[in-house]
This record gives structure tokens, C-alpha cells and sequence, in this order.
């Protein structure tokens, strides 16, 4: 499935593989480092290994760069992912999109990157047929929180939680 999406000048969007497992762990543990800089990111490999597959499309965004060799090979300049996975509707039984990730790199945010992502989320799954696109966004996470609500995306649910502990 080919989508055409609009990237911000200076940056290439790319599809990822099942061999880019290693760098979606090190994405992930950015996300979460950068929310919660004192807990453990170890555990968030489990996750990739649990999720990753042909069914959960990655993508990547690269700086651009004038060598076209870097451009082949630019894990030294990715600055963003998106990394979609399958949910189901709980109310209607349906299955629709879920974001499992999306990262922008601190010193390339507020350039229109997150949005592009997101549109592009949003592309993938109205061309295979989704009705909706779901996401999880943390309460503490307010640059994600506005960015998702400019973009039309309303709490549907509360995810609530209680320590055991």
C-alpha cells in the first residue's frame, strides 16, 4: 500500500523492517526516559518482541543529508518514528489502528513532524479500511495531549490503574 505523505522540507519519510528491531527498542526507551527519566527502560524490549511484526508497520523520519550514501543507511540520523499496530473496538467490535509509538526527536520538534506522522497514521488506516485510529497518550504528556487534541483526537476512555504495592 502506497500512501503520499507530507513531510516538512528537510526530512524524508521512510518504511522501517522487521530488521530495524533494535532501533525501535532504542526509540521506545528514548520515549519513555524523556517522561520518566528514573525508571528502568530494560523491560520495553519485551514489548517490541511481543508486538513487532508484519502486521505493525513502522516508519522512520531522516534528516536529510547531502550524501546520498547516509541516506541509505541513516540510523545516525533518524530524528522520529511511528510505529502503528491493530486494536479492537470494544464498543462495536471492530478493528481499527492503535499508534503504538510516536517519537520526534527533542531538537526537531514544533516542526510540523508529529502532525505529519499522525496524518500519515491516519492515511495508512482509512486505505485498509479502519473507521478510526486509536492511541494511548500519558495525562502528564502535554505537548503529546495538544498535539493530538489540535488534530481532532478526544478521550473515548480511562485507563486506570492502582498500585498493588
Amino acid at each position: 500500500m502506497t500512501i503520499v505523505t507530507s513531510i516538512p522540507p528537510g526530512y524524508i519519510l521512510r518504511q522501517g523492517s522487521s530488521l530495524d528491531r533494535a532501533l525501535l527498542v532504542k526509540f521506545m526507551q528514548r520515549t519513555y526516559q524523556e517522561l520518566y527519566p528514573s525508571q528502568p527502560v530494560a523491560h520495553l524490549a519485551a514489548t517490541v518482541d511481543q508486538y513487532f511484526s508484519s502486521e505493525t508497520p513502522l516508519w522512520w523520519v531522516v534528516a536529510q543529508s547531502a550524501d546520498a550514501q547516509a541516506q541509505l543507511l541513516p540510523n545516525n540520523r533518524v530524528i522520529a518514528c511511528l510505529w502503528l499496530g491493530n486494536a479492537i473496538d470494544q464498543i462495536q467490535g471492530d478493528r481499527h489502528a492503535h499508534i503504538f509509538l510516536l517519537y520526534v526527536a527533542q531538537n526537531h520538534r514544533r516542526r510540523g513532524i508529529g502532525a505529519a506522522l499522525v496524518r500519515h497514521a491516519e492515511a495508512w488506516a482509512a486505505a485498509r479500511g479502519d473507521r478510526q485510529i486509536g492511541l494511548q497518550v500519558f495525562q502528564t504528556n502535554q505537548p503529546a495531549l495538544s498535539l493530538y487534541s489540535h488534530l481532532g483526537y478526544h478521550p473515548q476512555s480511562l485507563w486506570m490503574v492502582k498500585s498493588l504495592q
